[in-house]
């Protein structure tokens, strides 16, 4: 039957995929990670190669004197080039390109059996793509820095990789990226369809921007209630118990000693920050086997988290609340035991440049975030645009325009139902999935759903505890890629 329906190329790829994914969950033939913590890619070799492409500061500004450029740094592997080879280009998001280019093994995998050329590219101002250096991030440098002049980076290079390759000359595009980096790879096919042929956009919430402020911890609280369905309860009870040993500085210094902070509390908010910050990112990586991605995990990290917060978990005693909620964090913070102090101002690894980030959110990126404190586990939040403004005008003099992206990008399915060959691809654990395009928009924008997934699962090597839906998401990306190559040869007349 898949005959009548896929042409002989594609057959043979998806036996292969099908081959190898049995093999993982049998635990035959290939070799994987069968620790609790898993190691370094089997990829990891291919992303230390790098290379460098002069790029144009400023690609807006046509002025004769805007000749200033800085290097982006981009990973490339040709080992499977032919004539017309596909290009698998990874759109670069909010960090050091070698972190993403090791956590997207689906690349890696599927590139040998479409002779791709695999490009990871890194998004200006982030790990060595800095265009004033270590000035980048002082005004007026940092103005430089809008997903508009990534996109038209990663254009540039496109252009440049197939002008000096003259085998690329001809040669089908597939925009590839996870978080961040999927709503680049979904923009970039929207914005150049002229350079990419398709997208597949993971975990990409391209319509955050306009989705329910408390959408996000809701799905925090269904990945927690799902672990474990007492552990929403006591993780929303403890917000009580730390507001009132908040109330005095001896309260402040027993928090401190009881969550091993490296300084002393200054209120708790700060550490109520932390910890909703932390629940949230468990979410995220919340992957069935051990990883070391955003922190060292083990499989089911928030299985794990919820086990340590209610196992020992006394609403008579404040004291158990609290180290009960501090043994369910220290999962995220410290499961390898190596880390003796914590800092409250940091929860991400130093491979996400959170300045970058934080200024890109302060600009054109706004999320709105609130809770409710009834059917989530946080305490109620209010989401407060005047507050949010200030704070980022306090820190960068800038002032938030959240009505751009919605212009720029759109901000929902009718503003979207015009382009064509994207692939939305979200887990049902994600809390990001919340913004995601969840369901078809035409019938060249396609949504797929991976049950028990969490952020951009799909996009991660192959492993034998994968879920079937992921093999399946997995098998469903694979035949829309070949058939955006197909259709991109056949009109090309060079099939």
């Amino acid at each position: 039957m898949l005959k009548n329906i896929f042409n002989f190329n594609f057959l043979s790829i998806v036996l292969s995929v099908l081959s190898l994914n049995e093999a993982l969950l049998l635990r035959k033939s290939l070799k994987v990670s069968k620790s609790n913590l898993k190691s370094l890619s089997k990829f990891s070799g291919n992303c230390k190669n790098f290379s460098f492409i002069s790029q144009i500061i400023d690609h807006f500004n046509f002025n004769p004197s805007n000749d200033k450029k800085f290097q982006q740094r981009y990973i490339i592997s040709d080992n499977y080039a032919t004539i017309n080879s596909p290009i698998f280009f990874y759109t670069g998001n909010e960090g050091d390109i070698q972190l993403f280019c090791e956590n997207t093994g689906f690349i890696w995998e599927i590139a040998p059996k479409f002779d791709a050329v695999v490009v990871f590219a890194e998004h200006r101002y982030y790990g060595s793509s800095l265009p004033f250096g270590n000035e980048s991030f002082t005004s007026p440098n940092i103005d430089f820095l809008t997903s508009e002049q990534a996109l038209a980076d990663y254009a540039y290079l496109i252009k440049y990789l197939k002008y000096n390759d003259l085998r690329l000359k001809n040669s089908p595009v597939i925009a590839f990226g996870g978080s961040y980096g999927g709503m680049l790879a979904a923009w970039f096919r929207m914005k150049y369809p002229n350079l990419i042929t398709g997208a597949i956009a993971a975990s990409a919430p391209i319509w955050q921007f306009s989705t329910d402020c408390d959408a996000f911890q809701s799905v925090v609280t269904f990945s927690f209630k799902k672990s474990k369905s007492d552990c929403p309860d006591a993780i929303r009870f403890s917000w009580d118990v730390l507001n009132e040993y908040g109330q005095s500085d001896e309260g402040l210094a027993k928090l401190g000693e009881i969550f091993q902070l490296c300084k002393p509390l200054k209120n708790s908010k700060q550490l109520k920050d932390w910890i909703a910050d932390i629940y949230g990112n468990t979410a995220m990586v919340n992957y069935p086997y051990g990883t070391n991605f955003l922190a060292t995990l083990p499989p089911w990290p928030v299985r794990v988290m919820c086990n340590n917060i209610t196992k020992s978990f006394n609403k008579s005693d404040s004291l158990s609340v609290l180290r009960s909620i501090y043994n369910g964090i220290n999962v995220f913070l410290n499961y390898t035991g190596n880390v003796n102090c914590f800092d409250v101002d940091s929860d991400t690894p130093s491979d996400i440049n959170m300045i970058s980030w934080t200024y890109q959110t302060c600009t054109e990126f706004v999320f709105p975030m609130c809770s409710n404190g009834i059917e989530d586990m946080f305490e109620k939040q209010d989401w407060d645009p005047l507050a949010y403004n200030k704070d980022c005008y306090d820190q960068f003099k800038t002032m938030p325009r959240e009505e751009w992206p919605i212009i720029n990008y759109g901000g929902n399915s009718h503003d979207i139902r015009y382009h064509s060959n994207i692939l939305f691809s979200n887990g049902n654990l994600d809390p990001w999935s919340a913004g995601g395009v969840l369901n078809d928009v035409n019938e060249k924008l396609k949504a797929v759903i991976i049950e028990n997934g969490a952020h951009h699962l799909d996009l991660r090597e192959s492993n034998e505890k994968d879920p079937d839906s992921v093999i399946l998401a997995r098998l469903k990306e694979i035949e829309a890629i070949n058939t955006w190559i197909q259709d991109h040869l056949k009109f090309l007349r060079i099939d």
